[in-house]
């Protein structure tokens, strides 16, 4: 079937209080994974690509790579633009088949990140394509700042009440205590945060950098209206740890497909699991399409 938007997807899991897990891709074998274990999983899926992902293999390939993998999939998939930078790059992902994009206005000051959120959503809407908007900041793993300016970063919950009547957006990333990339420690989420944003606002949440959250954590944010959680670094862990061990255990081995086969099952492996904790597993609508 033909890729659908996240909207779609998350009207699906706000009905049935589940997450929709979005996982990265930077090449054809983890495309091929992501597929695979939502398949396997019966489960919906968003394939969503990063700017390290659009630099590495171009958005042109990413949605062609997705598109055929859609085409050919017995579960929805929606290609979604992760971390937008800008208008140009939105527009240009829009024209290339992606059916949802975010635009992370969130370093802006609350009048212009409305601002950039309302233009994009202006040409989005056109295309049937799907919006998320990112409030608050989410940080990396090497921050080096005192709880009260970490928690300074975290998304008021007025401001996204603000934030979404103003612009009408699709999902809201919100900042409640995740990182991206490996983390030192145990992250913490703000739970009571999250409970306020929610009662701010009636669209989906979105969790940023749950790779490295506890299972637990993870369960309680969806409980409370996260409807799309984010993986990335874990797939990564899983593929370049298979590389290693065939690497390691075959150090004369010059066949890509021997190297980079065990490394796409790992990755079916990590994804399989991420999508039966996300409560997501067995809820595709029969046959992978909607009414």
């Amino acid at each position: 079937m033909s890729l659908v938007p996240v909207s779609k997807l998350l009207e699906l899991a706000e009905a049935g209080g589940f997450a929709v897990g979005a996982f990265n891709c930077n090449n054809m074998e983890i495309v091929q994974a992501i597929i695979a274990a939502a398949e396997a999983e019966k489960a919906p899926v968003i394939m969503q690509a990063s700017q390290g992902a659009i630099k590495y293999a171009g958005i042109d390939y990413i949605a062609a790579m997705a598109g055929l993998a859609a085409a050919r999939a017995r579960v929805p998939v929606a290609l979604h633009l992760d971390h937008g930078t800008s208008f140009e790059q939105v527009v240009q992902c829009i024209r290339a088949g992606f059916s949802s994009v975010m635009i992370d206005g969130s370093r802006l000051p609350l009048t212009e990140n409305i601002a950039l959120t309302k233009r994009v959503l202006d040409v989005a809407r056109a295309a049937g394509v799907s919006v998320e908007a990112e409030l608050g900041k989410i940080g990396g793993t090497e921050d080096d700042i005192t709880v009260s300016e970490r928690e300074a970063l975290f998304t008021d919950p007025v401001e996204a009440g603000l934030f979404v009547r103003e612009t009408g957006v699709d999902a809201l990333a919100v900042a409640i205590g995740t990182a991206h990339g490996q983390y030192k420690g145990v992250p913490e989420l703000d739970f009571p945060r999250l409970k306020k944003i929610k009662a701010e606002v009636k669209i989906p949440i979105v969790l940023h950098g749950s790779s490295g959250v506890p299972d637990e954590a993870v369960r309680e944010a969806i409980r409370l209206g996260v409807r799309k959680v984010n993986i990335d670094t874990n797939i990564r862990e899983a593929f370049c740890s298979a590389v290693r061990n065939v690497l390691t255990s075959s150090p004369q081995e010059i066949d890509p497909r021997k190297i980079l086969a065990p490394a796409r099952d790992a990755a079916v492996a990590v994804i399989r699991e991420k999508i039966r904790l996300f409560g997501s597993a067995g809820k595709a609508p029969k046959g992978g399409v909607f009414d």
